[in-house]
């Protein structure tokens, strides 16, 4: 196995606990969980709905993934939170699905939990591979 490689992408969110954007191994890219923050200012509200938060929790995500040289073709597999399973569950998938052509979707696990960082709705982490 190689050296680990610890990242922090420029102009990537802040991060809401101590950790890095993204760790490397042998190829394999582990991108930390995004939360729905705004990159160019961690202290805005968030938005209060999941169509929202999906959003930007995704497109925090391709920024991590830029900073790495890689994109949404290179993910392999998906983590999702909710906090509010039922009521949240159809909407983010819909928002989710239009990141990924049907016959290229992550493999995918879907998680309520009882609370996210900053009161978030929805997290999502990527395993990818160079």
């Amino acid at each position: 196995m190689t050296a680990l490689k610890f990242f922090m992408v420029p102009g990537g969110p802040t991060p809401v606990a101590p950790f890095s954007h993204a760790v490397e191994a042998d190829g394999w890219c582990f991108i930390t969980g995004q939360m729905p923050t705004d990159p160019a200012d961690d202290s805005l509200p968030l938005a209060p709905g999941i169509h929202e938060q999906t959003i930007r929790v995704m497109e925090n995500l391709k920024i991590v993934l830029a900073g790495l040289g890689l994109g949404l073709e290179h993910v392999a597999c998906a983590r999702i939170y909710l906090t509010h399973f039922q009521d949240d569950y159809e909407a983010m998938n819909q928002i989710y699905a239009g990141y990924f052509p049907p016959d290229r979707r992550p493999a995918r696990t879907c998680i309520g939990v009882t609370g996210l960082a900053r009161g978030a709705r929805v997290e999502i982490d990527f395993l990818a591979r160079r």
